[in-house]
């Protein structure tokens, strides 16, 4: 059926979304060969993507809105592969440092601004694509397929980076900086994939009349694909269930993102481990994540077609989620390099499954014409969140901490946005918005 194979082109590019933005954290070790950093710096690497990460993901979510799916995400992937590619060219070039930063990291900084301004248009418009080809009981699936794709780049990124920190060095570049420019590469491939596969249902030349019907029962006339006016930011705030949704998110991507970030360091570090034995084992927790994908949108789709409702189906899937991750606090009273990675597993799991249903949110309680933006604020939250975080272990860590303190922040934050949503949305539903002329898809 054509829309699985839609759901699968959109997964690749958050595959290259995943590997893009890891390509950092798995190269620093040789990096800082070149350009040695402490970890306030690293934690400023982070802040800089997800800062701009943060504004584009609002910002680029009313941007697709407007567009439409398929210019905007062709604008989005060509925009951050170029900013992936230019970290490779990161260099001092005989300049002073800045602040005490040689200027080499500067510039790393930048790309990394520029990279996360990029990469937040990528979800906004896989939120797009779902409501586009998917109704309503099979989109936690779609989705859960999408969200998937960032395991599959978090899985290949050591490896990759391994073969690429192993296998180049032509024209006397550096293989490190490979990484970034053979990474950029591949993102522009895929917009050529793009442009010649992806059309809205009513104008996809190859979807048959059968599945045409199926998807658009229900669609608003003009069609999934029209760009139609989008409801206020300020009648959008107006309501406490996105708030609900905006802060949840806040609460969950700061765990998200500290052990995004910090995973390959934290094993080099407490373990000492070298590159490749670290890379030999950090890709398990990442490959669990894909199937925490999987298994949470698949469990409320599956609720669905049981016949509980929306808002028991995607409660229940939550709170399943929810309850994998206290036990990352465990983790500083273990000795054994296999029980941590254990651990950290059973969160990568139940963190995207967690994330794949907090992302269909929207599409269960916002008009379509303004799903985008409301997925854009979402995600604008949990970059935050991912900031602060952040920020709090790169001091932490420079001021001779343990990573103990973190880990418990981190293992409690699912928890406390589960009860958050359960409180503040007693039942998940179609949200009446005074501005919105069009039924919900």
């Amino acid at each position: 059926m054509l829309r699985w194979r839609i759901a699968f082109l959109v997964s690749c590019a958050i595959v290259l979304s995943y590997l893009d933005r890891l390509t950092l954290p798995w190269t620093l070790s040789e990096i800082a060969k070149d350009y040695p950093f402490n970890d306030q710096t690293k934690a400023l690497f982070d802040s800089a993507f997800l800062i701009s990460y943060g504004l584009m993901y609002l910002g680029g979510g009313r941007l697709l809105d407007h567009l439409g799916t398929r210019r905007g995400f062709f604008v989005v992937m060509v925009f951050w592969s170029f900013a992936c590619a230019s970290q490779g060219f990161a260099g001092n070039f005989g300049l002073p440092a800045v602040f005490g930063m040689a200027f080499a990291l500067v510039m790393l900084v930048i790309s990394r601004f520029l990279l996360g301004m990029g990469e937040g248009g990528g979800f906004p418009a896989a939120t797009r694509a779902v409501t586009e080809w998917f109704p309503v009981k099979e989109r936690s699936t779609a989705m859960g397929i999408i969200n998937a794709g960032t395991a599959v780049g978090a899985v290949a990124a050591p490896w990759l980076i391994w073969v690429v920190l192993n296998y180049t060095g032509w024209f006397g570049i550096a293989p490190w900086r490979w990484v970034f420019i053979l990474s950029g590469a591949l993102g522009l491939v895929w917009t050529v994939w793009w442009l010649a596969d992806y059309r809205s249902p009513e104008e996809h030349r190859k979807l048959r009349p059968a599945e045409r019907d199926y998807i658009l029962a229900g669609h608003p006339a003009g069609g999934s694909g029209a760009v139609s006016k989008a409801i206020p930011f300020s009648e959008l705030l107006a309501h406490r269930e996105v708030w609900a949704v905006v802060i949840a998110k806040f609460l969950t991507d700061a765990a998200w993102y500290f052990y995004m970030f910090w995973l390959p360091k934290f094993l080099m570090e407490t373990f000492d481990l070298k590159f490749s034995a670290a890379s030999g084992v950090g890709w398990i927790p990442y490959a669990a994540s894909g199937v925490g994908c999987l298994v949470g949108g698949g469990l409320s789709s599956w609720l669905l077609h049981r016949g509980f409702s929306v808002n028991a189906s995607r409660k229940i899937a939550l709170g399943v989620s929810a309850a994998f991750m206290p036990w990352v606090m465990l983790v500083p009273q273990l000795d054994s390099l296999a029980w941590v990675v254990v651990i950290f597993s059973l969160a990568f799991f139940g963190q995207q499954s967690w994330s794949t249903l907090v992302m269909i949110l929207p599409t269960d309680m916002i008009p379509r014409q303004s799903v985008g933006t409301v997925a854009g604020m979402v995600g604008f939250g949990g970059a935050l969140g991912g900031i602060v975080l952040g920020q709090i272990a790169g001091y932490l860590r420079d001021h001779d901490y343990s990573y103990t303190p973190i880990l418990i922040i981190a293992g409690s934050l699912h928890v406390a946005a589960f009860f958050l949503i359960c409180v503040v949305i007693p039942r998940i539903r179609q949200i009446e918005f005074r501005t919105s002329s069009q039924p919900f898809s």
